[in-house]
């Protein structure tokens, strides 16, 4: 297994793409039957709260803690790792209802009055997705017990189910031969409850593939409870400093959805976005979220397992860490210049059509393009945190996140009142992500020795020159084929890019006799 992590990042993407597919299916339901409006704006901020936990608490702090000690004990002694995890599974899901109960109530203090309508419905759809926060967390920390033994599919596959039931949700009214049946807020509230319910379907699938790892409801021996203090330990502050983290987060949303939730006016001066950002930023989101998912977070997602057991063989550790930072630049990079040519017309062909207008598919396009430039940073940044995490250091990367959090908030609130507008906010988590990269290579180089080696610094470059390659080739393409018409001409427009962009990576990998490429296919060197 020590040099296997490229067979599971094979079987990751592959489902990962799946349920990335199925997503902007459910994207492309929404944005057409809701477009960039009032009620999107509003579903888009309830939903960012129970993803935020997630993060959180499902895969960030708890998740990162938990997985090295589980796998050590998993290793050493089985007969506490499983206890263990049931202990934490069980802990973790009544802290996190009590959370949901406490929510819930200080949503019913604060509730919105009568008259102001677009808040009340964003009220409305928070008080009703809230409670699938315990549900995506513990479904998260499932994975993690699963990644432990080597099962990545189940929960590389679990998205699935979500995106299946908003769609079902969305085109409700359609089914039933009654596409009037539904106001537009009263279907955004339909569609929240469909997401409640995929998250139970989600538990249930989950503990479905556990039993196979002996771990299920045991009363914990009292050998388990130090190892349990040892997660709690680790988790609090990581927790705290993560918890800036989504905090900023969410005053990201905040920002972007302020004319929805709050008013068009900031202490008397009108504010610089205007109704739909949220809902145009979250849709921008999706698109630079499919290779981040497809790739870039399956690799690290499937090398954290193996960092974890080689944490004390630092050689072998490199040898691993490297290895993935060679394998996600050579797919973030030209994924990066790829959604920079083709993000106009993407945007056109996923989202164009019924309520979702041209004009929308441009705002989308502008924020997108911030978003693109640091795909291969988002995918850096997943796999030098799990090195740190799997070496029992919490704390260097989230002292690194929250410088990162001041940053963006500081451009945030800048960018904004620019040309920029709802755009700055994709910049502004573009720059921070690359200087993360940039901060946690040098911290990690410090404690292990040279992680960017001489192999690495080629495989970037001869990474650069590919992409290169393929930006100029591809953009030239671009320029010579139509930037407007139907849905269909921009759609022949999309394949067309894709498929030169690809075939010209492919022949530069080729060229340049990159390994990189076996890996990316499942195959080890």
């Amino acid at each position: 297994m020590a040099r296997g992590f490229e067979t599971h990042a094979r079987t990751v993407s592959a489902l990962t793409l799946l349920s990335r597919i199925t997503g902007l299916a459910r994207d492309a339901a929404m944005s057409r039957i809701f477009g960039v409006g009032v009620a999107m704006d509003a579903f888009a901020f309830a939903f960012m709260v129970p993803n935020l936990f997630r993060r959180l608490f499902g895969e960030g702090a708890l998740s990162s803690s938990f997985l090295p000690i589980y796998t050590r004990l998993d290793a050493q002694r089985p007969e506490v790792a499983r206890p263990l995890a049931w202990l934490v599974l069980s802990r973790t899901a009544v802290m996190l209802a009590a959370l949901t109960l406490l929510g819930e109530a200080i949503l019913i203090a604060v509730w919105p009055a009568p008259d102001k309508e677009a808040a009340t419905l964003s009220a409305t759809l928070v008080a009703i997705l809230l409670p699938y926060m315990p549900l995506v967390c513990v479904v998260a920390l499932m994975g993690a017990v699963l990644q432990a033994h080597h099962r990545f599919g189940p929960t590389a596959a679990s998205p699935i189910i979500l995106n299946m039931a908003i769609v079902a949700a969305a085109i409700l009214p359609w089914a039933i031969g009654k596409p009037d049946a539904l106001g537009p807020r009263t279907h955004v509230v339909v569609v929240a409850g469909a997401v409640l319910v995929a998250g139970i379907v989600q538990v249930a699938w989950s503990a479905l593939a556990l039993r196979g790892t002996g771990v299920r409801p045991m009363k914990a021996p009292p050998e388990a409870r130090a190892p349990f203090r040892e997660v709690i330990t680790r988790t609090v502050p990581m927790a705290l400093g993560l918890g800036v983290l989504q905090v900023n987060t969410f005053v990201d949303g905040l920002i972007a959805s302020y004319p929805t939730s709050i008013g068009p006016t900031i202490f008397g001066v009108p504010f610089p976005l205007e109704k739909g950002a949220m809902a145009a930023m979250g849709f921008a989101q999706r698109l630079y979220e499919f290779p981040l998912g497809v790739f870039g977070i399956s690799v690290a997602t499937v090398i954290f397992p193996l960092l974890s057991r080689q944490a004390s063989d630092t050689p072998a550790f490199l040898e691993s860490l490297r290895k993935g930072l060679r394998l996600t630049v050579f797919i973030g990079l030209p994924a990066s210049m790829g959604l920079l040519i083709v993000r106009d017309q993407l945007a056109a062909v996923v989202f164009q059509g019924g309520d979702f207008t041209s004009a929308d598919s441009a705002r989308v396009g502008s924020i997108l393009a911030g978003f693109a430039v640091a795909i291969w940073a988002y995918s850096a940044n997943q796999v030098l945190t799990r090195a740190f995490y799997a070496r029992g250091d919490a704390m260097t990367p989230v002292k690194v996140s929250m410088a990162m959090v001041a940053l963006n908030f500081a451009l945030n609130v800048t960018l904004i009142w620019t040309p920029l507008n709802v755009a700055g906010l994709a910049w502004s988590t573009a720059i921070c992500a690359i200087l993360q990269v940039v901060a946690l290579e040098r911290l990690l180089a410090r404690r292990l020795g040279r992680v960017v080696d001489a192999d690495v610094r080629r495989s970037w470059l001869r990474t650069l020159a590919a992409t290169l390659a393929m930006g100029a080739i591809t953009g030239a393409v671009a320029w010579w084929l139509p930037d407007q018409g139907s849905w269909w001409d921009m759609a022949g427009v999309l394949v067309a890019l894709v498929t030169v962009g690809a075939a010209t990576m492919l022949g530069a990998a080729w060229a340049l006799r990159m390994p990189e490429m076996r890996w990316a296919l499942g195959r080890q060197s």
